[in-house]
């Protein structure tokens, strides 16, 4: 391969990136990074363990249990039924029941009004991939 060609496909593979993490218009890539289901919370009984990636856990933090996205994933999940939005880092696995998308920490669902009903509906934004 030659150097101007090395040259563009590196343009190209670098641009892509940039438009992923710029939110871009791509329905492809906003599908891997947008989900919407239900989502619980968890506190007391977990608060001072260590999570999966062996943080310890504090119920007051604004952290996240989810299957897949990698460790320090910084999410903004939304309340579908009232609008209110926090930003999370996910530190953890989870959540066990198949039937949600993501366990939030007591102080993240504290935020969007999910302590008082115990699941809503939400959706999760990537704004930033972690490792």
């Amino acid at each position: 391969m030659t150097f101007g060609r090395r040259a563009l496909l590196y343009i190209v593979v670098v641009g892509a990136f940039a438009e992923l993490l710029a939110g871009c218009s791509s329905p492809i890539l906003k599908a891997a990074a947008t989900q919407e289901g239900l989502a619980s919370f968890y506190g007391e009984e977990f608060d001072g363990r260590r999570t999966s990636n062996g943080e310890i856990f504090h119920k007051g933090d604004l952290t996240a249990a989810h299957r897949t996205y990698p460790f320090g994933t910084l999410l903004r999940v939304t309340n579908l039924k009232n609008g209110d939005q926090v930003k999370v880092r996910v530190n953890d696995r989870g959540p066990v029941k198949p039937e949600r998308i993501i366990d939030l920490s007591y102080g993240a669902a504290k935020m969007i009004g999910l302590d008082r009903i115990g699941l809503v509906r939400v959706r999760l934004e990537v704004l930033y991939w972690g490792e």
